[in-house]
């Protein structure tokens, strides 16, 4: 990790978006003996990712605890800890198996503060590993934010650089309700400028412009930051300029960013991993089209995952995913050249 000033004065270190979880987790730990971590092979071995290791040297097995293979309890745990007055962050080897704890997460964490009128608080993160990877299989790939989305009482994140994924999970192991925050598996060992300082944090609700331009409004999360940015130079030596938004959550969604952009450059696409049918794409178009429907001057765009099963094949897989061509393809086309 290689130290450096940041614009603002505050040092930077260049890491991993994986080490950035770690270090998020780490902080956050010393800094209030509430939080604790909790979820399958996180102690000894790490994690299935290798993020949690080293914490249970430093905090003990009574902070870092392991559990049996079993997300209901893991997650419904959570939510007697939290009940309880302990700041929970649990872990699911993959997004996937979140299907296995729905009722813990949908009901119970997303209703229960709601339904006792407000007497406490459920500070709950649920770290979930999202995306492909290279050939883990239908049941372990899945790109399931949306859902998440559509129920009220859950925050969810989508970190896509190491700042970001250091910074959220700061912000939502402080937050008093429960966030869902899905950690690309593909971007664990991406590096990148963080911020050193223990205070830093990433607003909830506030969108990144991850690259200004004038011509079209590209909304990408996750992996598809990184490619929508591949595309957007590609782009720009045809005389296209796209300005890349990375809304950086979901839930709350910065649609304010999003409508000024599309203002500015009377375009919009959205490119997420995730199926297209239903996927959150649709939902930013509905919101745009709703607030800014005069300043558009073509349809919204969709480039998203295809509405199969994701094959287990590493080729197969990348191709039932958005690339960096089909974004240049799917933008030309918005154009009309």
């Amino acid at each position: 990790m290689t130290a450096k000033q940041s614009v603002t004065g505050s040092t930077e270190r260049v890491m991993g978006y994986g080490r950035a979880i770690n270090e998020a987790l780490a902080e956050e730990m010393r800094r209030d003996d509430r939080v604790f971590l909790m979820g399958q092979d996180i102690g000894k071995l790490g994690g299935v990712f290798g993020l949690t290791r080293g914490l249970i040297e430093e905090f003990g097995p009574s902070r870092v605890r392991d559990t049996a293979i079993n997300e209901t309890f893991i997650v419904g745990g959570a939510a007697g800890a939290a009940l309880a007055g302990a700041v929970p962050v649990v872990e699911l080897q993959f997004a996937d198996f979140i299907f296995t704890a729905a009722d813990e997460v949908f009901h119970k964490l997303a209703k229960w503060r709601y339904m006792h009128g407000g007497q406490f608080t459920l500070p709950v993160v649920v770290r979930l590993p999202t995306g492909v990877v290279g050939g883990a299989g239908a049941e372990h790939s899945q790109s399931i934010e949306t859902l998440a989305m559509h129920v009220p009482g859950l925050k969810v994140a989508v970190p896509a650089t190491p700042a970001d994924a250091k910074g959220l999970l700061k912000t939502a192991i402080r937050d008093a309700n429960p966030v869902l925050y899905f950690e690309h598996k593909s971007l664990y060992r991406v590096k990148g400028a963080v911020p050193e300082s223990p205070d830093f944090l990433v607003p909830f609700g506030s969108a990144r412009i991850a690259r200004p331009g004038s011509d079209l409004t590209i909304v990408a999360t996750g992996l598809m930051v990184e490619r929508a940015l591949a595309a957007a130079d590609r782009l720009a030596a045809q005389g296209i300029h796209v300005e890349v938004i990375d809304p950086r959550t979901l839930v709350p969604l910065d649609i304010d960013a999003i409508v000024a952009s599309v203002e500015k450059t009377h375009r919009l696409m959205v490119v997420h991993e995730a199926s297209r049918t239903a996927g959150f794409g649709a939902e930013i178009a509905a919101q745009v089209q709703e607030r800014a429907f005069f300043a558009l001057d073509a349809p919204v765009w969709r480039v998203c995952g295809s509405d199969t099963p994701l094959p287990q094949d590493p080729v197969l897989e990348q191709a039932a995913i958005p690339s960096v061509d089909e974004i240049v393809r799917a933008a030309l086309a918005v154009f009309k050249i």
